[in-house]
């Protein structure tokens, strides 16, 4: 038994918007079974726009039923049956937020008439019910009414049940089928084609442009976890209905996926990231002489237009490393910033300060110090690859880390010796690096040391 529904609602997201019209057609694949149709009370009042687009006012659902008053007989409609709707995924998860809400807990299978016109009517412009429905001689009378579009979507389903629809619900509705939960606009046949590698995926809407770039250490797994539940918030409702395609790059191993995403994010800057937009190198380690000559350390913001000798993500980070410098080399606190208020160098009480504060010191000889320091620095920070398994028998991944900071990645040969960082560079493509992508090439040899190796 079909139950074909619509709604009409105050807003496009369930978790802050109620229902105002419903409207439910049963319908046993041949003829209308039953009806029902009612204005909702909702507990907001109805946007203006929304008002003008379904022609329902405030006025009109003040004497009308709340959804909770009417929850017990849309649940005897509706549970058990096959709910029908144009988009689905929206219908269904709207009810389904305010049965909970209710108390009743609503499980149906679904089917989605655009999926299924896609499937009978292939390579049509556009499967929007009202082009549907003009496509295929349908009127639609009180459009953007529950009745109205409820009316409509059972004609388009009877019309679908004419031309060899049944094969395609079954796949549909059978124990296990995903399709049900997939964006309306995502074709299938991408989701199937998805390799069970590591990699990273784009979500693309319309236009092509990508919304959303995610990794995964097994590509068919992770995005098809994206389409098992279909929350009621803005965010999740917006993200679904833009998803049109889906394109992806398949990594070797999983650490390398980490790193492309990052990469991807921060070039793209797709409009339903969020966590790693806000990853950045906020300060870095400047170097500059001073009007008496003297070499001076600073810990900064990013400058746009200067290059840092490093870069941290957190202030402290900086300053550690600074202080480091200073003891080891005898940099005075005061050239360094770490000390700015007046009064008497503190290195100088700690035997650290040679006096270049006060003059004391030659320029040319605490000068030589600063550049061993950073000559030091240079040096301590490590340069090494991270050699993995690749795409095929005859490759091995490589990610290379250079004094300290990513350079690139790729696959080289596995008959080339790695004896030098040059030689490896022309195999590898170089990438921007930040703190998050140092941060988990650290974590990773750490945990598997023999995969690393290093270079003097």
């Amino acid at each position: 038994m079909y139950a074909i529904v619509d709604i009409e609602t105050t807003g496009g997201y369930a978790a802050n918007n109620d229902i105002t019209e419903i409207a439910i057609v049963l319908h046993d694949g041949q003829s209308v079974i039953n009806r029902f149709e009612s204005l909702v009370r909702p507990v907001r009042t109805i946007p203006y726009y929304i008002q003008v687009l379904t022609g329902i006012s405030n006025d009109m659902v003040a004497d009308a039923p709340s959804f909770e008053e009417l929850a017990p007989k849309l649940y005897e409609l509706l549970q058990g049956k096959i709910f029908v709707a144009h988009n689905v995924n929206f219908d269904y998860s709207f009810l389904k937020h305010h049965f909970d809400a209710a108390g009743y807990d609503l499980v149906c299978n679904k089917l989605c008439t655009v999926r299924l016109s896609k499937k009978v009517f292939p390579g049509l412009p556009s499967y929007s019910l009202g082009n549907l429905c003009r496509h295929f001689g349908i009127t639609i009378y009180n459009r953007h009414r529950a009745g109205g579009d409820t009316d409509a979507t059972v004609r388009l389903l009877e019309h679908l049940l004419q031309h060899n629809a049944e094969p395609y619900i079954q796949q549909f509705i059978k124990r296990g089928a995903k399709e049900q939960s997939l964006p309306p606009n995502l074709p299938k046949e991408q989701v199937d084609q998805l390799p069970y590698t590591p990699g990273v995926y784009y979500f693309h809407n319309q236009t092509g442009k990508v919304i959303y770039v995610g990794k995964a250490k097994n590509l068919k797994y992770r995005v098809s976890s994206h389409f098992t539940h279909n929350g009621a918030g803005k965010q999740r409702q917006d993200f679904l209905r833009n998803i049109f395609s889906i394109s992806y790059q398949s990594c070797s191993t999983e650490l390398m996926a980490f790193i492309l995403e990052s990469v991807e994010i921060k070039r793209l800057w797709p409009e339903f990231n969020s966590s790693q937009k806000r990853f950045a190198h906020s300060y870095g380690l400047y170097m500059f002489e001073d009007n008496s000559g003297y070499l001076r350390l600073a810990i900064d913001k990013k400058k746009k237009h200067l290059q840092p000798l490093y870069t941290f993500n957190l202030l402290i980070e900086g300053h550690r490393l600074v202080n480091q410098l200073m003891q080891r080399f005898n940099l005075c606190p005061k050239l360094c910033f770490m000390q700015t208020a007046p009064g008497p160098c503190a290195g100088s009480g700690e035997a650290v300060c040679l006096g270049a504060c006060e003059h004391k010191e030659p320029v040319a000889v605490y000068n030589e110090r600063v550049l061993q320091a950073l000559q030091w620095l240079e040096e301590w920070l490590p340069s090494f690859a991270v050699v993995d398994a690749g795409h095929q028998r005859d490759e091995h991944s490589c990610i290379l880390m250079e004094k300290g900071k990513f350079y690139g990645m790729g696959y080289i040969p596995a008959g080339v010796g790695i004896t030098s960082r040059e030689e490896l560079k022309n195999y590898l493509t170089p990438y921007p690096e930040n703190d998050y992508i140092r941060g988990l090439v650290y974590q990773y040899v750490e945990r598997y040391p023999n995969k690393k190796i290093s270079f003097s």
